[in-house]
Order: structure tokens, then sequence, then C-alpha cells
């Protein structure tokens, strides 16, 4: 009787250490968002003031193209959408519902750094416009291509979790993992609504 009681203590002991990992870990996620909030407000604030220095180049009215700006635009904010749905389906204990719309998830997020890429190709192609052709493309091609490095990385990090979810179920670690990148998910979703008002609404008005 003892033996078990002595079993079952250690066995909360070490669920509540775990439980207190995850908790500390989460927090450390948090500590990055702030540190990235930052590093998009300055981005912001630096676009903000460089963005009129076209240098006699191609000016944002001449080279953004809205539809597929639109498109890239759904296409994100859908895939917000999915992810929250993964959670949903995670703490149903649905393993086969969190799977399938972090995989569609993905394709969606693929999706978006794909037309962002074509729309790279086809500014510095077409139209000359270069990361060196002016302050106001410098501006431009850092911030939007930090918030695309950043989907790049998400997309990595939500295809390393899919194969961890087949390899181990739903447990308390890959349970945090996914609250966390579905928490990195919404974010750069807020922060590609300010890039599209910002950038390319203020830009083609």
């Amino acid at each position: 009787m003892a033996h078990a009681a002595a079993n079952g203590g250690q066995h909360a002991h070490a669920h509540d250490h775990e439980h207190e990992h995850e908790s500390l870990k989460t927090f450390g996620f948090w500590i990055f968002l702030i540190t990235d909030v930052i590093l998009f407000g300055s981005l912001f604030a630096t676009y903000m003031v460089l963005h009129q220095n076209t240098n006699g180049g191609p000016t944002p009215d001449e080279l953004f193209k809205m539809p597929g700006i639109i498109a890239e635009t759904f296409i994100l904010l859908t895939s917000s959408f999915t992810s929250g749905l993964a959670v949903l389906g995670m703490n149903k204990g649905n393993m086969k519902q969190l799977i399938g719309w972090l995989a569609v998830t993905v394709l969606l997020g693929a999706s978006f750094v794909g037309l962002e890429l074509s729309e790279f190709v086809s500014m510095v192609n077409h139209e000359g416009a270069t990361i060196s052709t002016s302050a106001f493309l410098s501006a431009f091609f850092t911030l939007v291509g930090t918030h695309g490095l950043h989907v790049s990385v998400g997309l990595i990090w939500m295809i390393g979790l899919i194969f961890q979810l087949r390899r181990r179920g739903i447990t308390a670690v890959t349970k945090r993992k996914v609250e966390v990148i579905s928490l990195y998910w919404h974010f750069l979703d807020v922060v590609w609504i300010f890039v599209f008002t910002i950038v390319y609404l203020m830009g083609v008005m």
C-alpha cells in the first residue's frame, strides 16, 4: 500500500515537473514573439521613413499588382483558419483531423510563399526593381522578405511536427508544440495584415 502511494507520489511529481517544463518552454516562446514584434516594428518604421525615396526607380503603384497580392492575403488568412481547426481537432483528441488540417495549412502556406517569390522574380526581371535600386525597394524587400522567411520557417517546423505527431501521438509535449506553432502562425497573419495595409494598399493609393 505504502509502495503504491510512493509510486503515485513519484508519478504525480514527474507529471508536475513535465508540466512545469512545458510551461517554461511556452514562456520562452512568448519572449521570442515579443522580440519578433520589435523586429517587425523596426522594419515597418524603416519602411515608413523610406517608402517615398524611389531614386527615380519604379514607384509602389507602378510595381504592385493587387490581384496577386489579394490572392496571397486570402490564402494566408485561410491558412490561419485551418491551423485553428487543427488545434480544435487536437483538443477533441482527433489525431486524423489534427494532422489533416496541419497538412492543409502547410499547402496553403507553401502556395503563399510561391506567389510571393513569383511576385519578387517578376519585379526583378520585368521592372528591374532590385533591392539596390532605391531606398524604397531596399525597405520593401527587407520587410516583405523577412515575413516570407518567417512563413518558410513555420512551414518546415509544421512539417517536422506532423512527422512527430505520427510517431508519438498527442502527448503533453506535442500538444504544446501544436499550440505554439498555431500562435506563431496567427502572429504571422497579423503581421501580414499590416504589410498588406501599410505597404500595398497605401502604396497603390
